[in-house]
């Protein structure tokens, strides 16, 4: 499995995710670490290690954990987290709670915040050079797959119909007995794509699983590094998620999966240039008669004046 988290990128948005679900001394130091980041930022092993109530040894573990060489370096990646968060402070300021009574105007406020805290703190882990690893995949493949359940089949079904625009041989099944069976049917030098917010999907799993036991390429879009998905997938994307009132982070979870996929799919794009500009507009042709035609400025601006 390749880990695509980046070092010095979306730290603390992966620290929201992962830190309830380390052992009980790790996730301390992780609400520490989320308390204050700044102050955290600036702490010795010793100071972080009081003040989550753990050992120097414990906080060691943790950086490594977390993929770090060493305390050093989580320090590092946390100062410039810290750095990103202070030059965009209106974001994390506001709160992600609803109240029922809340005008429609501060609702607009929370929920751009959120998403747009979600989607830069997936920009920021999100590894370049394994974009360009699955785009030159999927480029050259003659089968596609992706598979994903609820709000994270949405994501899947958009990435599936910008692909086959693009004349990228794809599919994305609808149930899990569709989608093990053609996984068992892929080959080296395909790809397939399983998409679980939890990582945990028992479906998208088999699936991927599968696919990989044929030898194609697995790539998983989760936002638990360490999930179970995640342990099947030769590479993983890890997506951010900001949860606010009524929208759970499943949910919530969309925009940083589109983001992922629109990263791939604008790569392989660019890696099939010729053949993708002749398709989109082939493809912009054929519906062209089945759209309204513009009304006409000039006349328009004739009548008023009349």
């Amino acid at each position: 499995m390749t880990d695509v988290t980046g070092e010095s990128g979306g730290l603390l948005g992966r620290l929201r995710i992962e830190g309830p679900g380390m052992p009980e001394a790790l996730a301390r130091i992780a609400e520490t670490i989320l308390a204050d980041p700044e102050s955290a930022a600036n702490a010795s092993i010793v100071d972080l290690a009081e003040r989550s109530g753990t050992s120097t040894a414990t906080v060691t573990r943790f950086s490594r954990t977390l993929g770090f060489k060493g305390y050093a370096n989580l320090r590092v990646a946390v100062a410039t987290e810290t750095g990103r968060a202070e030059q965009a402070r209106w974001e994390t300021d506001i709160s992600g709670d609803i109240a029922p009574s809340d005008p429609l105007t501060d609702v607009l406020g929370v929920v751009t915040a959120a998403d747009t805290r979600a989607i830069h703190d997936t920009a920021a882990a999100l590894d370049m050079a394994a974009i360009d690893r699955v785009a030159a995949e999927i480029a050259g493949a003659k089968r596609v797959e992706l598979f994903g359940l609820g709000s994270s089949g949405t994501s899947a079904r958009e990435m599936a119909f910008r692909l086959e625009r693009i004349r990228v041989p794809v599919w994305h099944r609808l149930d899990s007995h569709t989608a093990l069976t053609n996984a068992a049917l892929l080959l080296p030098g395909d790809v397939a794509i399983g998409l679980s917010h939890s990582g945990r999907t028992r479906e998208v799993i088999e699936t991927l699983a599968e696919a990989a036991d044929h030898g194609a390429l697995t790539v998983a879009v989760t936002s638990y590094s360490r999930s179970p998905l995640a342990e099947v997938a030769d590479v993983v994307f890890t997506t951010a998620v900001q949860e606010t009132t009524f929208r759970l982070a499943a949910l919530a979870a969309l925009h940083s999966q589109l983001l992922v996929l629109d990263m791939i799919y604008v790569a392989v794009a660019q890696r099939t240039y010729e053949r993708t500009a002749e398709a989109l507009e082939l493809t912009v042709r054929a519906v062209d008669a089945h759209r309204l035609p513009e009304k006409n400025p000039t006349r328009n601006r004739g009548r008023s004046k009349s």
